[in-house]
């Protein structure tokens, strides 16, 4: 099941969530440039690598460019591959846009790292001395569907569906399409965990986990948006 594009209008151009995914894609640009994408050097410079975060190993000199603890938000602008990152970006298209247009520019922002962030020590909880770095931004985008699923549940989501050698576009609310994609979290992250698998199931969890909680905190200081504009908006021309 692939999400395509929900029909939630939103009222304001959603300028974090376009900064954020212009980053991404400006990040990635520099690591494949980068004599180091090759090697992995990259990644054990800036990446989140557990065991170097918790003290319980230490980079070479050679690697060690800054400090671990800034290492939780350089990480989530870094991603290991090109599918990677359209996987990300295409979630945070379709998602971050209603959750920014609640929030506001700054509280978007700051929900959006504290999800990251979140997401990443769920990780490093889970498994302290794992020297494999972490990247990229599926656990603050998790984050992001967190919230979304408890704002807009009953939102529909155009999802394609393949069928063997025939797909299917059909709408279904929110509620199923995030809490599908958590479940499936789940279900990948017993199977990692029995055959080695390299995603941080873990961070996508913890941060789908603190976007659902911290949203209600965030929603309480937030004025409602004006419904009666609601009827000018098209929500084809929106994510």
């Amino acid at each position: 099941m692939i999400p395509l594009k929900d029909d939630n209008p939103t009222y304001s151009k959603p300028v974090i969530t376009y900064s954020i995914l212009g980053i991404c894609v400006l990040v990635f640009i520099l690591q494949i440039s980068s004599a180091s994408y090759q090697s992995g050097k990259l990644f054990y410079s800036y990446g989140l690598i557990p065991a170097v975060l918790t003290g319980h190993k230490q980079l070479p000199l050679e690697l060690e460019m800054i400090a671990p603890e800034l290492t939780l938000i350089t990480s989530m602008f870094m991603h290991g591959g090109f599918m990677h990152l359209i996987g990300n970006m295409l979630y945070l298209w379709i998602f971050a846009d209603n959750i920014e247009d609640e929030l506001g520019p700054v509280k978007f922002i700051c929900f959006y790292i504290l999800s990251g962030i979140a997401a990443a020590l769920t990780q490093v909880f889970l498994n302290t001395e794992s020297t494999i770095p972490m990247i990229g931004a599926s656990g603050a985008i998790g984050g992001v569907l967190g919230a979304y699923i408890v704002n807009h549940p009953k939102a529909k989501v155009i999802v394609l569906i393949p069928l063997g050698f025939f797909s299917q576009i059909v709408k279904i609310p929110a509620l199923y399409v995030l809490g599908f994609w958590f479940v499936l979290q789940f279900i990948n992250s017993s199977l990692s965990s029995s055959e080695g698998g390299g995603v941080a199931y873990g961070a996508h969890i913890g941060g789908f986990i603190f976007g659902a909680v911290a949203i209600l905190f965030f929603n309480k200081k937030n004025k409602p948006l004006p419904k009666s504009s609601k009827k000018n908006i098209n929500p084809w021309d929106q994510s």
